[in-house]
């Protein structure tokens, strides 16, 4: 069996079977290419049925060595483990040298979260009176009412609105689809983006039912997101690390802080396991941590 030939099996399988994205096809193959690169330095290019537990231990410390943070480690690791499950699945291997591999310990990252105010100046630094600008505040707010992530912002359909029940329908990860309720608000802005920015567009054939377009009438990039976003939050001086995700974390923080319960807000992020969205309630109690750690005469 021959590395290029099981890769592209694997993509295949992560394509058709699993459902995934091409970024998060790509993030499975890089990690796999390192593992290669690390064999064919040190193992003479090891096939991939003949890799064996202290193999890959040894790769473990080459990451190491180099540099490479335990949460990339842990995620590159991550990548291999479900290569040699497909393999086994696929009965190319008949045991999984990866089962008793261990991931670095990592503490959770807890991210970073704009408060109410921080993102009403944020929406309101906008310029309206540009072209666009009418068209990023209805993306802002649209981010911060339904708590997308930035590839569901820009897959967004018209056809998936619905503003009289006061819902979107997002299409999410492994194309699995919910309803997620939208604010007024949301729903002003984009409706005035509609009926002046996105009239005057020429849209190009195939983006018809596509939300939110560029000034060429083509779908938005996630980098495009990106820039809009640090550029009100460098305009406005902003001491965060911001990104559109971060809407989306603000998003569940507000609603958690304001006593929603985690099975409603894990429905609407869309998150497979709740244990995902425990994390907002872990932002809860830093909070209260460093309250103490402040206010309190013992601390």
């Amino acid at each position: 069996m021959k590395w290029e030939d099981s890769i592209k099996g694997f993509e295949a399988y992560l394509r058709l079977e699993k459902g995934l994205s091409q970024n998060s096809i790509n993030a499975y193959i890089n990690d796999i290419t390192k593992l290669l690169e690390f064999l064919k330095k040190d193992f003479n290019g090891l096939l991939p049925h003949k890799v064996k537990l202290n193999h890959l231990k040894s790769f473990v410390e080459w990451l190491n060595e180099k540099g490479v943070s335990p949460r990339t480690q842990a995620r590159t690791i991550s990548g291999i483990k479900s290569y040699y499950k497909y393999l086994l699945i696929e009965e190319k291997i008949v045991s999984d040298p990866t089962s008793l591999l261990e991931s670095p310990k990592i503490g959770r990252k807890l991210p970073d979260v704009l408060s109410i105010e921080e993102i009403d100046a944020l929406i309101d630094a906008i310029e309206t009176e540009k072209p666009e600008g009418q068209r990023n505040k209805a993306i802002l707010e649209t981010l911060y009412s339904c708590g997308l992530r930035v590839s569901e912002l820009v897959s967004l359909k018209i056809s998936n609105l619905y503003f009289d029940q006061g819902y979107v329908k997002i299409e999410g990860k492994a194309k699995k689809e919910r309803l997620v309720p939208i604010s007024m608000r949301a729903i002003e802005e984009i409706n005035k983006y509609r009926e002046g920015y996105r009239k005057a567009l020429k849209i190009v054939p195939g983006a018809d039912d596509i939300l939110f377009l560029n000034r060429r009438g083509q779908r938005l990039s996630r980098v495009m997101i990106f820039t809009i976003i640090k550029n009100l939050a460098s305009k406005l001086k902003l001491d965060k690390k911001i990104s559109p995700h971060t809407f989306r974390h603000s998003f569940a923080t507000h609603l958690i802080d304001g006593g929603a319960d985690l099975r409603a807000v894990q429905e609407m992020l869309g998150h497979e396991s709740i244990l995902t969205t425990e994390i907002y309630t872990h932002l809860d109690r830093e909070y209260l941590k460093d309250t103490i750690n402040q206010f309190h005469p013992r601390s």
